[in-house]
C-alpha cells in the first residue's frame, strides 16, 4: 500500500480509536476505583471497549501484507 491520503486518513483513525480505547480503560479503571458505576453501565463500557479493540485489531490487519510462507 503507497502513503497516499487514503493511508494516511486511516493511520489518524487508527490513532483516533486507540486513544478512545485508552479513554474507556481509564474511565472504566475510575468507576471501579470509585465504585460509583452499576454493573450495566460497567458492562456497557467494557463491551464498547471490546468492539474498539476488535475494530482496530482490523485495521491492523488490514495493513499488514498477506505473507504466504
Amino acid at each position: 500500500m503507497s502513503n497516499g491520503p487514503n493511508k494516511d486518513s486511516m493511520v489518524a483513525l487508527l490513532n483516533k480509536l486507540k486513544q478512545h480505547h485508552r479513554d474507556l480503560d481509564v474511565a472504566i479503571d475510575s468507576l471501579v476505583a470509585t465504585g460509583s458505576a452499576d454493573q450495566l453501565q460497567l458492562r456497557r463500557l467494557k463491551k464498547e471497549k471490546l468492539a474498539l479493540k476488535d475494530r482496530i485489531a482490523k485495521i491492523e490487519d488490514d495493513f499488514l501484507p498477506d505473507i504466504i510462507a
